[in-house]
């Protein structure tokens, strides 16, 4: 909801440490009644929602009233900041007092409004804080991958036998349905299916079909997995060929070896003409299991009966609901049952809207009167539009709290079918203003945002696409139908504007304050002249596959197919946009080269930018520390760090591409070190010192990496990391031609580590991690990858523990014997074995280890693959079924 984000953003500006310090003491103390009007502005927002007593659009008018004055406030507010920081004399800046008049009176007038609409109710609606329908403590189940959907088994079972009949033939697989009725999830549970993905394939690939389709786009991705099986070109050589090439490269790939191929989510047969014939009949059993909504499309790609997936049936309905909102085991008051079932009645079984309504009630007071007010809202839309569920999404965004909605709406910021990791989509929810911790609240922002995005997560609004063996959530997306609700509520609501096809010239300025633009080429700069001065984020995602004369000038920026040009005539372009908070510009196609050739120094202007991500190869100004704002700095490219970045107090996530050099701090009285930084990766192994370590003293994360060329290498310089004792996940990644000792200290590594990985790093003994991982009583995963050891046993006795360690994973080793028992691992729950074509067994004892629930075996020895069946063939002889052996060969092994 824009009023109530806009209002969040005005209270952290005024919040501000250093405001008191820019302002006169007079005129600080007028910024006292702005904060008291914003927060009963908030106070009114949170609560007239949970009231039945205002229509619909009485809410809308007061909302709007609110958003265009708190607007209007943090503007000036911001303006004269920035007035004041840029002015050549700090005299000239000071705010008056009577600069702000105006704008308290706006406030004031907009206070009175807001309080004649609530009128006489405006008492009762305040006392709403302590009876809120939302029922905090309540329990909340997450979703599992393989419990999605009830009623799948058989669905399954009839595409696993299709998939693996007898035909030599080419075979196309159709799945059809509705949408949200599950065709994607039955097709991901036979694509991991165990039979399907060890056994009868050698190539698996899947491809999503998007409304914006393009058939390079479908090469692409059929070539990023058949690359991680079998590929004849390097991936960064795509860019360099056209679609043809494209085309004949999967061809080859695929010829001659039996694939699976899933696409998903097509939509017209035209699309399927345009790709057909990429896919070679080899006659070898090869299928293309394909996805769509549409029965023609099926019909027409496939001349036998496609697979018509059903709505589910009351009984699976309601066993779906159940599972969501009580658990497992059911525990719901009888009294619900009834109500419950004509719940799942109104849903017409489709699963995805099941979901989202279980993901509402899981958040409700268990009472009758709730559900039966459930029902009667869901009643009339979904019985007018029973092929589509975005009035029941809309049911459900509607009842989210408002400090929820924006973090929801934020997706729309975001191209179809597209996956952001977690921590990022978190800083930029803090960057936006989002995320504002209550009074008295110890809590970090990230720790709040994290709330926020596993709220979103239960109540099924936002997916969870990749999660970390721990169960944290490492990257997430949204579903198609929810992503359309975004998009409608976020310019309905003046959110965000997002431009997803190539714009034209508007007749009219734009009201939004954050701006997506998801198209293949943008405007010229008539069109982005309309944006408005005040805007607040803009977002530049583009896949610039672009013909050579489509250059396009965008705030100062002129890309091309291959690289972003900074356009010297327009570069003045982007210090329009003075308050701008995020800029986020960046290439969703990874083979395609696109950087700046030099920093735009317009950029540090920006003094209120908090998020920058942008690509760009080179060295860093000096000048970047002139955001002091700055809290995400993230550049898709190799640079070096300037020495004033020590000056950046509020940074607290840098992401660089390559390895990079962060100096020393200086002895200067400004610089004060980086104290709330928690994420630095890639940072160079060169300026891995005490002095820089003692700058950033709570970092979190931290990726060291050791460039090709190293000046000042020495293979046997200790790392000293004592000083970082918030240290909680560390790798640690070497790239040299010569080979190197590396030696890690007990006491440098801090014991507050939970994850360590060492890839390419040569000639370490096994001693050295013995002795380091034991003495680490919170590491809970291991990864070492590509690393040659000095002796190849590893070989520990019975006083070595790994006591919390749940994940090992060894990748690419020259190990060949393992001795450990049961009691070196006590707490192991998953051992991951890569490559490591020299090990010859695993220890028959890791089958005595009772939390252990899986052994995976990729590309090892036979012997190898045969010990670990024996091992669990063991287990199941004395009755332990819940420990599992995966095997995985690559083709031609």
């Amino acid at each position: 909801m824009a009023a109530y984000s806009a209002v969040i953003s005005l209270l952290q500006t005024l919040d501000q440490r250093n405001i008191q310090e820019l302002f006169h003491d007079h005129t600080a103390k007028t910024l006292d009644p702005l904060h008291a009007t914003a927060q009963y502005f908030q106070h009114v927002l949170e609560n007239i929602s949970k009231s039945s007593r205002f229509d619909h659009e009485k809410i809308k008018s007061l909302e709007e009233k609110i958003r265009v004055a708190v607007s209007y406030a943090e503007d000036a507010v911001e303006m004269k900041i920035s007035q004041i920081i840029t002015s050549l004399s700090w005299t000239f800046g000071i705010l008056q007092h009577h600069d702000l008049l105006p704008v308290v009176e706006k406030m004031d007038t907009t206070k009175k409004q807001v309080m004649e609409i609530l009128s006489h109710d405006a008492d009762q609606l305040l006392e709403l804080s302590g009876n809120s329908l939302i029922d905090t403590s309540s329990t909340s189940y997450p979703m599992l991958e393989d419990d999605i959907v009830h009623g799948l088994d058989d669905d399954l079972e009839i595409i696993i036998n299709r998939l693996t009949g007898r035909s030599r033939d080419l075979e196309i697989v159709t799945i059809s349905g509705m949408g949200g009725i599950g065709k994607t999830t039955l097709a991901r549970k036979a694509y991991d299916h165990l039979a399907i993905r060890y056994h009868h394939f050698d190539i698996l690939a899947w491809v999503t079909i998007s409304q914006e389709f393009r058939v390079r786009n479908v090469l692409l991705e059929a070539l990023r997995c058949i690359s991680k099986q079998a590929i004849r070109v390097n991936a960064k050589d795509y860019d360099k060929m056209d679609d043809s090439e494209l085309a004949d490269l999967v061809q080859k790939n695929l010829k001659h070896r039996r694939y699976l191929v899933v696409v998903d989510d097509i939509w017209s047969t035209g699309v399927w003409d345009s790709i057909r014939g990429i896919f070679p009949d080899c006659n070898n059993k090869s299928r293309i299991l394909l996805t769509t909504r549409e029965t023609e499309v099926a019909i027409y790609a496939n001349t036998s009966i496609p697979h018509k997936m059903n709505l589910l049936s009351l009984a699976n309905g309601w066993k779906l609901l159940c599972d969501k909102v009580f658990g497992p085991k059911h525990d719901y008051p009888p009294e619900l049952e009834e109500i419950g079932k004509e719940i799942v009645g109104k849903c017409q079984g489709l699963p995805l809207t099941i979901l989202v309504i279980a993901g509402h009630l899981s958040k409700m007071t268990r009472t009758l009167e709730g559900w039966k007010d459930v029902a009667q809202n869901l009643s009339e839309i979904i019985a007018s539009h029973p092929d589509k569920c975005l009035g029941v999404l809309g049911l459900s965004y509607h009842h989210l709290p408002n400090r929820l909605k924006p973090c929801f709406l934020s997706m729309s910021g975001f191209p179809e079918d597209f996956q952001i990791e977690s921590c990022i989509l978190i800083q930029l929810w803090i960057a936006e203003g989002f995320i504002r911790m209550s009074a008295g609240n110890c809590r970090s922002l990230e720790e709040v945002a994290i709330d926020y995005l596993e709220d979103l997560i239960s109540r099924n609004l936002i997916q969870v696409r990749k999660r970390r063996f721990n169960g944290e959530t490492k990257a997430c997306g949204i579903h198609d139908l929810l992503r359309e609700l975004c998009l409608i509520e976020a310019e309905m609501t003046n959110h965000m504007h997002v431009q997803r096809t190539h714009p034209t010239l508007p007749t009219q300025k734009h009201n939004a304050r954050r701006f997506s633009f998801q198209t293949e080429f943008y405007s010229d700069d008539d069109c982005w002249k309309l944006l408005p001065p005040f805007s607040r984020s803009i977002y530049l995602i583009s896949q610039l596959n672009l013909p050579f004369p489509n250059h396009i000038k965008l705030l100062g920026i002129l890309p091309i197919p291959r690289f972003f040009l900074v356009s010297t005539q327009h570069g003045e372009f982007l210090s329009r946009f003075n308050l701008l908070r995020v800029l986020v510009i960046f290439n969703i196609d990874v083979n395609v080269d696109a950087e700046f050739p030099s920093f735009p120094l317009v950029i540090t202007k920006l003094f209120h930018l908090r998020f920058l991500q942008f690509p760009f190869n080179g060295n860093m100004p000096e000048s970047i520390s002139e955001l002091q704002n700055l809290q995400t700095l993230i550049c898709n490219g190799y640079t070096s760090l300037p020495g004033k970045i020590w000056m950046m107090k509020n940074l607290r996530y840098i992401r660089l591409e390559g390895p990079s050099y962060l100096p020393s701090p200086r002895i200067e009285r400004l610089v004060t070190g980086m104290q709330n930084l928690e994420e630095l990766s890639n940072v160079c192994y060169d300026s891995c010192t005490k002095e820089v370590f003692s700058g950033i003293p709570n970092i979190k994360r931290l990726i060291i990496r050791v460039p090709f060329l190293c000046k000042y290498y020495s293979p046997n310089r200790l790392i000293d990391m004592s000083i970082l004792r918030k240290l909680e996940a560390l790798k640690f990644l070497k790239k040299l031609p010569w080979s190197g000792r590396v030696i890690i200290s007990v006491r440098s590594v801090p014991t507050s580590l939970k994850r360590l990985s060492l890839s390419k790093c040569n000639h370490f003994v096994w001693a050295d991690i013995s002795s380091t991982v034991m003495m680490l009583p919170n590491l809970e995963e291991l990864k070492l990858k590509l690393c040659r050891i000095l002796n190849d046993e590893w070989r520990l006795s019975d006083e070595d523990k790994f006591k919390s360690l749940k994940l090992l994973l060894l990748s690419h080793l020259n190990l060949e014997r393992l001795e450990a028992r049961s009691d070196n691992f006590p707490n192991l729950k998953r051992l991951v074995l890569k490559m490591c074509y020299r090990l010859q067994e695993i220890p028959t004892d890791f089958g005595e280890i009772s939390t252990l629930e899986s052994i995976e075996l990729h590309d090892c020895t036979a012997t190898a693959e045969d010990s670990a069946r024996e091992i669990v063939q063991e287990q199941e002889d004395m009755g332990n079924n819940s420990l599992k052996v995966y095997i995985h060969n690559s083709p031609g092994e």
